[in-house]
């Protein structure tokens, strides 16, 4: 019988992850944290591990570093849980001696036994040489069957009846970081939440509601990239934290139907006479799978708003011959884009800027510098809402 070690603080994945295992002939066990899962390794002796990499106290990175440098493990198969936008974490994890990595945001239990099968074989097919072939199950998970999709359904049902919990307790992390007084308390309460979204994510995840989850995994990122740099907390990167949580409670009301569970495709358009900052609203973009077209100047971009239809749009404020307010102006009197959403992307950050931005007809601000993660977080919530509100 094949042994499979998991090392996952999340007890309700981990316990999913764990019985579906073992009902597929799996001799499974958990572990909580990475010294834990360490000294389980070494008296289990596994045949392959499933890690998390953002695990509490010591780094799922720390972990397989650990695993590689004892000979007995040199080689074990080692499958590793990421966030989607954490990919410089996902690159340390590929040279410490991951062998795959799955973003937990989107991976189904059924992918996760079926990438166990190729890498370590089928535990329940093992037999002796010569011996009987096992009988077929055709409603096993692999296979995708009606056993498989009843399992999905109860996930998914006694997720959504937890919703209404973890919103409260997630806005109850999110008012304790506005109220933190100075960086040590914001650094505790940004962590809290931090791991808050991270068991979202997870959770969201093996229960199939990938848009909840997706979203949930650019929060997570962005709560990640605060606390270990704490010089990027700042009142848009804070705004977007809070906008992030409160769009987290709209999807927990329209964004949890079956049908509903795609990244809808999107055309956006990004404008912004500097060549760096238009690569990097971009690159922001792609990370969450947004294509977007780039214009250097507000002429070129009213010429291909009359050309195409965006679903989204990014707007300098500061460009020579027509600044972004009187840009916006103008996309707001062509009938297709009334309700388009609007992102002013500017170093002006100050009150007054918000305001013009709010009359000039924009729909949101974010401050440059910005993190990539922090457009990324913005990007997703317009896109979002805009395909799952209802129509006026």
């Amino acid at each position: 019988m094949k042994k499979i070690l998991i090392i996952e603080d999340n007890q309700i994945v981990a316990n999913v992850y764990r019985n579906k295992l073992a009902v597929e002939g799996y001799q499974t066990e958990v572990a909580l944290d990475g010294e834990g899962g360490l000294k389980m390794m070494r008296m289990f002796k596994p045949d392959a591990v499933i890690l998390d990499l953002m695990l509490p106290k010591m780094s799922g990175v720390d972990v397989i570093k650990e695993i590689r440098g004892e000979a007995d493990f040199a080689k074990m198969p080692i499958i590793v849980f990421s966030n989607t936008y954490l990919t410089n974490l996902i690159q340390e994890a590929w040279k410490a001696g991951a062998n795959k990595c799955l973003s937990k945001a989107s991976c189904s239990p059924k992918e996760v036994l079926e990438l166990i099968r190729a890498t370590v074989g089928d535990s329940s097919h093992m037999r002796k040489a010569g011996g009987p072939e096992p009988e077929k199950k055709p409603e096993r998970l692999a296979q995708g069957g009606p056993k498989d999709a009843v399992f999905q359904a109860d996930l998914r049902k006694s997720f959504v009846e937890s919703l209404p919990a973890t919103l409260t307790t997630l806005r109850g992390g999110l008012q304790g970081l506005i109220k933190a007084d100075g960086e040590m308390a914001q650094l505790k309460q940004i962590y809290e939440l931090y791991r808050r979204l991270h068991a979202l994510t997870g959770n969201a995840g093996i229960a199939g509601l990938t848009v909840v989850s997706k979203m949930s995994d650019a929060v997570e990122a962005l709560l990640k990239e605060l606390y270990e740099k704490p010089t990027n907390i700042n009142t848009s990167t804070l705004r977007t934290v809070a906008a992030g949580v409160d769009f987290l409670g709209f999807l927990f009301e329209r964004g949890i139907a079956p049908e509903k569970q795609e990244i809808p495709a999107a055309n956006i358009l990004v404008v912004d006479d500097e060549p760096i900052s238009r690569r990097a609203i971009v690159y922001a973009l792609e990370k969450a799978h947004l294509q977007a077209t780039n214009a250097e100047e507000a002429n070129g971009a009213l010429k291909l708003l009359q050309e195409k239809t965006y679903d989204l749009v990014f707007l300098d404020v500061d460009m020579p011959v027509m600044n972004g307010y009187e840009l916006c102006s103008k996309l707001r009197a062509m009938p297709q884009y009334k309700k388009t959403p609007v992102v002013f992307v500017t170093a002006m950050s100050d009150f007054d800027s918000r305001t013009s931005s709010m009359m000039a007809g924009g729909n949101d601000f974010i401050a440059k510098p910005f993190l990539f993660i922090e457009l990324t977080v913005k990007a997703l919530i317009h896109i979002l809402r805009a395909k799952l509100a209802p129509p006026k």
